[in-house]
């Protein structure tokens, strides 16, 4: 028979098919639940929920970061108020993550450690995305977060980017590229703090993005 390679369409932010080429020919990758060929439909536990919008606006030194709280599993609505941001370091550096709870947390848990160690954010966070790529268990993590000092925002992913932005805004998650536009518009068209961008570009955001709803919450840090 004549080998063929399959790509399944793969999107880490809703979950769906593998991104690895699989060999339709390989028995072994008949789907155990439906049983086509070619396709691994990963199950719902193992894929990120679709519910988050995380968004972090800077002025100076003045940053905040804020969150919807819409939990979704495929077509339905199983929460409203999550949780999903959080102070960290002696609530000098302010993180969300867009992902499933066990690897926000997981996520959380290790840029701290790396804080605890190198007291620098730019450096704790270099040494995060290292053991994320290279990590044999870690790397498996499906998440991306957000970290903000009173210095600089970061995107980390583990892809082994870690971003910061020219700007001084950045948005993960279902909704993001909704409140990183609505965000960038206010900030450069009204005298609005961050704090007060973030709250009216995630409620932007809520009236578009199917998975983020309008119940925000929101930390800073200030001069």
């Amino acid at each position: 028979k004549p080998h063929k390679t399959v790509f399944g369409q793969s999107n880490s932010l809703n979950g769906t098919l593998t991104d690895w080429p699989l060999d339709v020919n390989d028995s072994s990758n008949q789907d155990s639940t439906n049983g086509k060929t070619g396709q691994r439909i990963i199950d719902c536990e193992e894929t990120m929920l679709r519910s988050t919008t995380i968004l972090t606006v800077r002025k100076g030194k003045d940053v905040a970061l804020g969150g919807d709280g819409q939990v979704t599993l495929g077509d339905t609505v199983i929460k409203h108020s999550a949780k999903k941001i959080r102070k960290i370091h002696q609530n000098s550096v302010l993180i969300g993550f867009a992902g499933t709870a066990a690897d926000g947390l997981t996520l959380f848990e290790k840029l701290e450690k790396k804080l605890d160690q190198y007291r620098h954010l730019q450096r704790a966070a270099h040494e995060l995305v290292q053991d994320w790529r290279g990590d044999r268990v870690l790397r498996r993590v499906e998440a991306l977060m957000i970290a903000a000092d009173a210095e600089a925002s970061y995107l980390i992913s583990g892809n082994g980017d870690l971003i910061m932005p020219d700007d001084g805004v950045l948005a993960i998650g279902s909704g993001g590229s909704i409140a990183l536009a609505a965000a960038r518009a206010l900030l450069q068209q009204t005298a609005l703090s961050p704090t007060e961008i973030v709250i009216e570009a995630l409620k932007i955001t809520s009236q578009i993005c199917i998975y983020t709803n309008d119940t925000i919450e929101l930390i800073d840090l200030s001069e």
